[in-house]
């Protein structure tokens, strides 16, 4: 079968390897989508910890079972499935505490070891597919890897109702926790992006306001929640003073492993401000499947560009550039 394999950091290559075969309880997919994200690039670039190369990346992916092991049960030949691709260990400490996103033996499709899904075929773990409902296309199927993530997030936050939330980025994560907070009885709604070009979309889908300045959204009392989905040190150093008395601050993006940031303890002491990371998925797979089914989430507008295998390098650039929402890869393209 033809893939992207990332052979080592910086260096794609696109190119013919042997198909996956299923084990007792794998099924393997014929690929119908794989969305790009920001963890794509740090597996790319070479800074995120405990990634092997080579590797073949995409860990938001869906598609149609084409074979199946000998022991799976559920599953059958035709079966359209989303992949939850995080590989708990279950057996160390955070595993038997049901936080299996901690596990000390962490891996996950695409990211650290194990083959990902920008290829022809993938193969998986039965346990970690779930059926598409009917009346979801398959091709917005890779969104509810990222929607399970900001769930979790969301399983993270006060939850209060009538809260007013500040969200940094206007890309794909930040634009589905906003449309999240509205779902979940947020009071307001705003959004800040230094590409003043994304903020439109933000306004359509769930946002009362936009900037690409907190400064000029005008509340010097601050937001009860706000959630950084870039990653990027300046956007979480400016979060953190947005804060209101009592409120919280997310760090749902992924920056690089070696960054740091600066912040005042004394006002996180003073004013109990409570910062909290959200660290992929868990138990939230699921509930990410009943929420596109329901279309809390509108998948035509998220997704932007979609490529072949061949326009994966084409699909970083963009990526990197911010232009677009989701993009996607479709391997039969």
């Amino acid at each position: 079968m033809r893939a992207v394999v990332i052979e080592k950091p910086g260096t794609i290559n696109t190119t013919t390897v042997e198909d996956p075969a299923p084990g007792p309880r794998d099924v393997v997919l014929e690929v119908s989508g794989v969305g790009i994200c920001g963890t794509d690039l740090h597996v790319l670039d070479g800074d995120l910890e405990g990634s092997e190369y080579p590797i073949i990346p995409g860990h938001e992916f869906a598609g149609t079972v084409v074979a199946a092991g000998s022991a799976v049960e559920k599953l059958a030949v035709g079966d359209r499935v989303a992949v939850d691709p995080n590989l708990f260990c279950g057996e160390c400490h955070y595993c038997r505490i049901g936080r299996g996103n901690l596990c000390e033996r962490y891996n996950a499709m695409g990211v650290i070891r194990t083959p990902g899904a920008t290829a022809e075929y993938c193969a998986v773990p039965e346990g970690n597919c779930y059926p598409i409902p009917e009346g979801v296309e398959l091709e917005h199927a890779p969104l509810i890897e990222p929607l399970s993530c900001a769930v979790h997030g969301f399983d993270l936050l006060p939850g209060r109702v009538g809260e007013h939330y500040l969200v940094y980025g206007a890309g794909t994560m930040g634009l589905m926790m906003a449309q999240l907070a509205r779902f979940a009885g947020a009071a307001s709604v705003e959004v800040v992006d230094i590409n003043a070009d994304r903020l439109g979309v933000a306004e359509r889908l769930a946002a009362d306001r936009t900037a690409t300045s907190a400064d000029d959204l005008d509340r010097p009392e601050g937001w009860e929640v706000v959630v950084d989905c870039t990653g990027a040190v300046p956007a979480i150093e400016d979060g953190l003073t947005r804060v209101r008395k009592g409120g919280t601050f997310q760090v749902f993006g992924v920056a690089p492993e070696q960054a740091t940031a600066s912040f005042s303890p004394f006002r996180v002491y003073k004013d109990e401000i409570t910062v909290v990371g959200s660290m992929a998925v868990l138990h939230s797979f699921g509930r990410a499947v009943e929420l596109l089914a329901r279309k809390v989430i509108d998948p035509e507008v998220m997704i932007s560009h979609s490529f072949g295998l061949d326009g994966y390098a084409d699909a970083v650039d963009r990526f990197r550039r911010g232009a677009g929402r989701k993009l996607q890869i479709r391997p039969g393209a």
